[in-house]
C-alpha cells in the first residue's frame, strides 16, 4: 500500500511517477491490463499532485487531496523534469486508452477522453488519432471517427487496422445515408 511521504522533493515525485508508468508498461506487456490501468493512474496522481502543489490550479482537481505529496511552495521543477512529466502524462493517457481497448467491456467514452487529452497537446500522435477514431466509431459518431482515422492514415498509410476501420466507418456512413433517403421518401 502506498503511503503518503511526510516530505517529498520534486525529484522524488518525478521518480515515483516514472516508476509507476514503467510498472504500468510492464503490466501491459504481460497482458495484466487492470493492473496496468492502476499503475498508470497512480503515475497520473503523482503528476497531478506535483503540478497542483507547484501552482497549477487546474491540475489534480480530481485526485484526492490526501494522496498529494507535501512539497514546499518554493520548489520548482527543472526543464528536464517538466519535460519528463509532460511526456509521462501523455504516455499514461495513451497507454490507458490502449489498456481500456483490451478490456472485455470497453468504455469507449473514456478511451475517447484519454485520447483527446493526448491530442490536445500532441495533435499528430498516431496512436491517439487511431484510438480516437475507434472510440468514435463504437460510440456511433461516424463522421468524427472517419476524421480521426483518416488523420492517422496520413501518418501510417499501410496500417491495416486503420484501413479496416476506415472501410467499416465509410460503410456505416453509406448505410446511414441510404436509410435517411428511404425514410425521406
Amino acid at each position: 500500500m502506498w503511503k503518503q511521504p511526510s516530505h517529498s522533493e520534486p525529484a522524488d515525485v518525478v521518480r515515483r511517477a516514472l516508476d509507476f508508468k514503467c510498472q504500468g508498461t510492464q503490466c501491459y506487456k504481460d497482458k495484466k491490463y487492470r493492473e496496468a490501468i492502476g499503475k498508470y493512474h497512480r503515475a497520473l496522481l503523482e503528476i497531478k499532485g506535483l503540478c497542483r502543489v507547484l501552482g497549477d490550479p487546474d491540475a489534480g482537481t480530481k485526485s484526492p487531496a490526501c494522496l498529494l505529496p507535501t512539497l514546499s511552495k518554493s520548489t520548482t521543477l527543472t526543464d528536464e523534469q517538466k519535460g519528463a512529466m509532460e511526456n509521462a502524462e501523455l504516455e499514461c493517457y495513451n497507454s490507458l486508452a490502449a489498456c481500456l481497448l483490451q478490456m472485455e467491456l470497453v468504455n469507449y467514452e473514456r478511451v475517447k477522453e484519454y485520447c483527446l487529452k493526448v491530442l490536445h497537446k500532441e495533435g499528430k500522435n498516431f496512436k491517439a488519432l487511431y484510438r480516437s477514431g475507434v472510440a468514435y466509431y463504437h460510440l456511433g459518431d461516424f463522421q468524427k471517427a472517419l476524421y480521426y482515422l483518416k488523420e492517422s492514415h496520413k501518418q501510417e498509410p499501410s496500417d491495416t487496422n486503420v484501413i479496416r476501420y476506415i472501410q467499416l466507418t465509410e460503410m456505416k456512413i453509406r448505410r446511414t445515408v441510404q436509410r435517411e433517403k428511404k425514410e425521406a421518401t
